[in-house]
C-alpha cells in the first residue's frame, strides 16, 4: 500500500467536491472545486472564486493561463504584473440573451492553439481573440482528448470525433448511447479503454467495440466507474463511485485497491490526475487525496491487520511477521495480493523474532521457542519466553537461545529439535547476543558480557563484564557481526576484542566508513552486504559497491523517521527490490531500484514577497518577477517559500539567506515563511533552497530587491548636503574673514582699552598709594600726636603734681610765724613765697592740655555728640580720656576725682550709651 496523504476541507478551506485536477509548469497543483479554483504549492492553499461564485467543474492549463468552467460562466485566470491571478470572463463574449443557456462547462481542452469549452449543448471555441460556437448534433455528454483527437459522446450518435468544426461518427459506438462514458484511456494508438458509469469497461480496437471482461471490469460494474488515467504506461487507474480506486495492469488484473478502509477519506472519486512525478491526485466527493505511487516505499499497516513489527522472514512462499499481537503470515507472490495477514494459530501474544534455521522456521515468542510448520505451531521447544536462537560453531548441531532468564541449549538431531538444558552462571536477559566459538557475547544496556561456555554447555565457566571500550570512557553503543566478525562500537568508533590483551583494539576500516555519519546506535548487515544503521530515530543505508566500498544513502529512508521500533530494528533484505523494515504500525516494503526515477534535485520557489501595502507573487504561472525596488517606508518584508514536493510534507525543509543582511544560511526548518524588519537601504538578494524527504537539496533560488534610502539619505540629498556644505564653508570662511577683521579691530580697541584701563589702574593705584601713604602718614602723625598727647598729659600731670607740691609748700609756709624771723630772713621768706606762688599761678599747662585734647579729638567728640545728644561735657571728656587709653588713676588725677569717682562716671557713661553688660566701653568708643 503506497503512502497516502488526505487533505480535508478544513485543511484547504474550500468546498467539498473536486471535479478536475491540473498541474502548471512550476509543479503547482490546481483543483476545480465547488467553491472556486483551488491552488496548492506544497506549502499553502489558496482559493480563487468566479464572479458569480459558482462551482468550477473543469479546468485546463495552457499558454500561462488557467482556463476554468462553471455554471453559465467560463474564462481564464492569468497572472498580472504583480503575479496575482486575475480572472477574465469569456462568457461575456456570448450574446447576453444566450448566457443563461450556457449551462455547466464540463470539459475544457487545449488543442491546436484553441481552447474548447464543452457544455451539454455547445462547444465554445476560443482562439485567443474570437469566441466561436459549435452546436451539439443532439446533446453532448462528455468529451475526451485521445492521442491528439477530440472525442465526444453524443446521447444519440455514440462517439464522435471533432474535426475542424465537424463531428464525425466513430464506427460501432452507438451501443454506448444507453450509458454515460466517463473516461477514454488510450492504451495504444488504436486501442482505447472506454469506462462507463454503469456498464463496466469496453475495449475499442480496430473499429470494434467489445466488453473488457476482466477483474477490473467486474469491480467497476459493482461500484460504477467515474473515469481514470494511465500511469507508468502499463498500469491503469480507475475511479469508482462506491469503493475508491483500483490500479490494474493492461490485462485488467487488479494489482492495487485503495479505498476508505485502506486510508482514503472518501470512497467516491470524482477525478484522478497523474502528476509529473507519477504520483496520483484524487479529487473526491469530500476532500483531496495524494497517493505517493512513485515512492520506493509501500506499507503493510493496519489495513492489513498488522501492528508493531519486530521481525520478518520469507519461508515456503509465505511472508511471516512477528508482531506484538502474534505471528502473522501472508502469501508471498508478485504482484502482492491485497488482503489481510492471517494469524498463526496458537501464537497470540508478543512475538519477538522469526528465523529460518537449517530449513526450518522458529519463532521467539513470549510463550516459548515455537517451531512453525504449515502455518501452525508444530512444537514448543521450551515454554520460557525467547528472544532468538543462534548456532554454536563446531558443536555437533547445538544451538544457544536467549530467553527471559538467561540462556538455554537446544540440539538438532535430524529434523528433530529438542531442548537440552538451561545454562547456569548468568541470568541476564537481552535480545542482542552473538556466539564466537565457545564464547557468548551479550549486550545489555551500556555493558557487554563475555561468557565462556563449559564443555558440556551446562554453565558459563567464566563471565566478565565490560563497561567501556577505551580507558576512561564508559558506555558501549552497539554490538554487531559484520562479515563474520563481531565488532563493538561507541561514538562511531569500532573495535574488536583481542584475547591476548583481554581488551578492545580499534578498527580503522569501519571507523573510517562511519566517521562522517551521525552517531549511530545500531548497525546491521544484510545478506547483500549492505550496512543499515540507526541514528536518533532515523535510518540510513551504506550500500555496498562491487569494489567493496560503501555509498551512503539516506534518500527515502528519512520517511521512516519516528516509525522505527526502538531497540528492535528489523531489516530483512530479500533482494534489492524487496527489503522489509519493521515499523511501529506495520511493515515497510522498500524497493531501492525505484530511487533511480527520483529527480536529482527538487526545485525551490520564492512564492511571494510582501511589504507594507502590497504583495508580489514571485513564482506564479505567468513567470517570475526578477527584481523590485522599495521605498524606505516599506523596509519590513516577508517571503513565503514553496516547492512542488507533496510526498512526506512534514519532512520537507527550507534554508534561506538574505544577502546584504544574513552572514550565513539559516538552519533547516519546516517553516515556509520568513520576515525581515527595519532593513536599511541597499541592495538585497533573497536566497532559498529546499531539502526533500529523501535528503536531496535543491539549487538556490534568488530574488533581488533594493530599498531606497530615506529622503535624508538619498543621493540627491547628499548632493544637496554637499552643496550646503560648500555654501556653508564659503559663508563660514567669509564670516571668519569678517570676524577676523572685526576681531582685529576689537582687539586693537580692546588693547587700547586695556592700555587705558591699565593706565587708569596705575593712576588709581598711584592715587591710592598716595592716599595710603597719606593715610599712613596721617596714622603715623595721629599716633605721634597721640603719643605727644600722652606725653603732654604726663607732663601736665607732672606739672599738676608739682603745683600740688608747691601749693602744699605754700600752705606749710603760711603756717610759719614770720614775726619771729629777722628782717632779712623774713624778706627772704616772703621773696620765696611770692616766687612759689608766681610759679603756681603762671603755669597754664592744664588748660592748654584740655584745649589741645579737644582740638585733636574734635571729630570724635562731634560723632559721639551726634550719636548721643544727651551726653554732658564732662562725659565727653571722660570718653576722650578712655579713647586715649588712659588709666583710671590718670583720669582721676586729671579730673581731680577719686578712683571710685572714675568708676562711677564710667558706669553712668555706659548707661547713657546704652551698652550691654558684656560690651567693652573703650572698644565701642573706638568704633564711633
Amino acid at each position: 500500500m503506497p503512502d497516502i496523504t488526505n487533505f480535508k476541507r478544513t485543511d484547504y478551506k474550500a468546498g467539498t467536491q473536486n471535479w478536475s485536477v491540473a498541474q502548471d509548469k512550476n509543479g503547482t497543483m490546481y483543483f476545480a472545486n465547488n467553491e472556486g479554483l483551488l491552488q496548492f504549492d506544497g506549502s499553502s492553499w489558496n482559493i480563487f472564486r468566479l464572479p458569480n461564485n459558482t462551482a468550477i467543474r473543469s479546468l485546463e492549463i495552457a499558454d500561462e493561463k488557467i482556463f476554468v468552467g462553471g455554471y453559465n460562466e467560463f474564462g481564464y485566470f492569468k497572472a498580472d504584473d504583480k503575479g496575482r491571478l486575475k480572472y477574465t470572463s469569456l462568457a461575456l463574449l456570448v450574446n447576453a440573451n444566450h448566457r443563461a443557456q450556457i449551462d455547466l462547462i464540463w470539459k475544457i481542452h487545449a488543442l491546436d492553439g484553441k481552447i474548447i469549452f464543452q457544455s451539454f449543448e455547445k462547444n465554445y471555441i476560443f482562439d485567443g481573440k474570437v469566441l466561436r460556437q459549435a452546436e451539439a448534433p443532439n446533446r453532448f455528454q462528455f468529451s475526451f482528448e485521445v492521442n491528439g483527437k477530440l472525442i465526444y459522446q453524443d446521447v444519440a450518435s455514440g462517439l464522435l470525433e471533432y474535426d475542424n468544426g465537424n463531428f464525425v461518427p466513430i464506427p460501432n459506438t452507438a451501443s454506448l448511447n444507453s450509458t454515460e462514458v466517463w473516461g477514454i484511456i488510450p492504451l495504444t494508438h488504436d486501442r482505447w479503454l472506454i469506462a462507463t458509469i454503469d456498464e463496466g469497461l469496453y475495449l475499442y480496437e480496430k473499429g470494434q467495440l467489445s466488453p473488457w471482461i476482466t477483474e477490473a471490469d467486474a469491480f467497476m460494474k459493482r461500484n460504477s466507474c467515474l473515469g481514470g488515467e494511465l500511469i507508468y504506461k502499463n498500469f491503469i487507474i480507475l475511479n469508482s463511485v462506491l469503493d475508491g480506486i483500483i490500479i490494474c495492469d493492461l490485462n485488467g488484473k487488479i494489482v492495487q485497491h485503495i479505498n476508505r478502509k485502506k486510508g482514503l477519506q472518501n470512497n467516491t472519486i470524482l477525478s484522478s490526475f497523474v502528476d509529473r512525478k507519477n504520483n496520483l491526485w484524487l479529487g473526491m466527493d469530500n476532500g483531496i487525496t495524494f497517493v505517493n505511487e512513485s515512492s520506493p516505499f509501500t506499507y503493510f499497516s493496519s489495513s492489513f491487520d498488522l501492528s508493531t513489527v519486530y521481525a520478518s522472514a520469507i519461508f515456503d512462499g509465505n511472508l511471516y511477521v512477528a508482531t506484538n499481537q502474534g505471528l502473522f503470515y501472508h502469501s508471498w507472490t508478485k504482484p502482492f495480493k491485497e488482503d489481510s495477514f492471517k494469524l498463526v494459530p496458537g501464537t497470540t501474544g508478543q512475538a519477538w523474532n522469526i528465523q529460518v534455521i537449517e530449513g526450518q522456521l522458529f519463532c521467539g515468542h513470549n510463550r516459548g521457542m515455537l517451531q512453525i510448520e504449515n502455518n501452525q505451531v508444530a512444537k514448543n521447544l521450551n515454554p520460557n519466553g525467547y528472544w532468538g536462537m543462534k548456532p554454536i560453531p563446531n558443536s555437533d548441531d547445538h544451538y544457544i537461545g536467549s530467553n527471559y532468564q538467561g540462556f538455554s541449549i537446544f540440539k538438532k538431531t535430524g529434523n528433530n529439535w529438542t531442548f537440552v538444558n538451561y545454562v547456569d552462571g548468568l541470568n541476564k536477559s537481552a535480545n542482542t547476543f552473538e556466539v564466537d566459538g565457545n564464547t557468548v557475547w551479550l549486550k545489555k544496556d551500556n555493558f557487554v558480557y563475555r561468557m565462556k561456555l563449559s564443555r558440556d554447555y551446562k554453565k558459563f565457566s567464566s563471565v566478565k563484564v565490560y563497561d567501556g571500550l577505551e580507558d576512561g570512557k564508559k558506555g558501549i553503543g552497539s554490538m554487531q557481526r559484520l562479515n563474520g566478525t563481531i565488532y563493538f562500537q561507541t561514538g562511531n568508533k569500532f573495535y574488536t576484542y583481542a584475547l591476548d590483551v583481554d581488551g578492545f583494539i580499534p578498527n580503522e576500516k569501519y571507523t573510517q566508513i562511519f566517521k562522517k555519519l551521525p552517531v549511530v546506535r545500531f548497525v546491521q548487515q544484510d545478506k547483500l552486504g549492505n550496512l543499515w544503521y540507526v541514528f536518533d530515530n532515523s535510518m540510513g543505508l551504506l550500500k555496498r559497491k562491487p569494489n567493496g566500498s560503501y555509498e551512503n544513502t539516506l534518500a527515502g529512508l528519512s520517511n521512516l523517521t519516528g516509525y522505527l521500533v526502538s531497540d528492535y530494528v528489523s531489516v530483512n533484505a530479500i533482494d534489492q527490490n524487496d527489503i522489509l523494515i519493521g515499523l511501529t504500525d506495520g511493515l515497510a516494503h522498500y524497493d531501492s531500484a525505484l530511487l533511480k526515477s527520483e529527480p536529482n534535485k527538487p526545485t525551490a520557489f520564492l512564492r511571494s514577497f510582501s511589504f507594507p501595502g502590497d504583495t508580489l507573487q514571485l513564482a506564479g504561472i505567468g513567470g517570475k518577477i526578477r527584481a523590485h525596488e522599495l521605498s524606505y517606508r516599506s523596509n519590513n518584508v516577508k517571503f513565503t517559500f514553496a516547492s512542488p514536493l507533496y510526498e512526506n510534507l512534514e519532512n520537507v525543509e527550507y534554508s534561506y539567506k538574505l544577502e546584504g543582511f544574513d552572514e550565513r544560511w539559516s538552519h533547516w526548518t519546516n517553516m515556509s515563511v520568513k520576515e525581515y524588519t527595519n532593513l536599511r537601504e541597499g541592495d538585497y538578494k533573497m536566497l532559498v533552497k529546499v531539502r526533500n524527504s529523501y535528503g536531496i537539496q535543491s539549487d538556490a533560488t534568488s530574488f533581488d530587491f533594493s530599498i531606497s534610502p530615506p529622503w535624508y539619505r538619498h543621493w540627491l540629498a547628499y548632493v544637496i548636503y554637499i552643496g550646503l556644505a560648500i555654501l556653508s564653508i564659503y559663508l563660514i570662511r567669509r564670516r571668519i574673514r569678517v570676524q577676523i577683521r572685526r576681531n582685529r579691530y576689537f582687539e586693537t580697541v580692546e588693547q587700547r582699552k586695556i592700555y587705558l584701563e591699565k593706565e587708569a589702574r596705575i593712576r588709581q593705584e598711584q592715587f591710592e598709594l598716595e592716599k595710603e601713604i597719606e593715610r599712613l602718614q596721617n596714622e603715623k602723625l595721629k599716633y605721634k600726636i597721640l603719643s605727644k598727647d600722652k606725653e603732654l598729659v604726663n607732663n601736665s600731670l607732672q606739672v599738676v603734681k608739682k603745683n600740688k607740691v608747691l601749693n602744699g609748700i605754700i600752705n606749710k609756709m603760711k603756717e610759719i610765724d614770720t614775726e619771729t624771723l629777722d628782717e632779712a630772713t623774713k624778706f627772704q621768706f616772703s621773696k620765696l613765697n611770692k616766687s612759689i606762688a608766681k610759679e603756681v599761678n603762671a603755669d597754664k599747662s592744664w588748660s592748654d592740655l584740655e584745649k589741645h585734647i579737644r582740638n585733636v579729638h574734635f571729630e570724635f567728640l562731634v560723632r559721639l555728640k551726634d550719636k548721643h545728644p544727651d551726653i554732658t561735657p564732662r562725659e565727653l571728656d571722660l570718653s576722650t580720656y578712655l579713647l586715649m587709653n588712659m588709666s583710671t588713676k590718670e583720669i582721676a588725677e586729671i579730673m581731680n576725682i577719686s578712683n571710685g569717682g572714675v568708676e562711677l562716671a564710667r558706669y553712668r557713661l555706659r548707661k547713657k550709651l546704652n551698652l550691654e553688660k558684656k560690651e567693652n566701653l573703650t572698644g565701642y568708643l573706638m568704633r564711633v
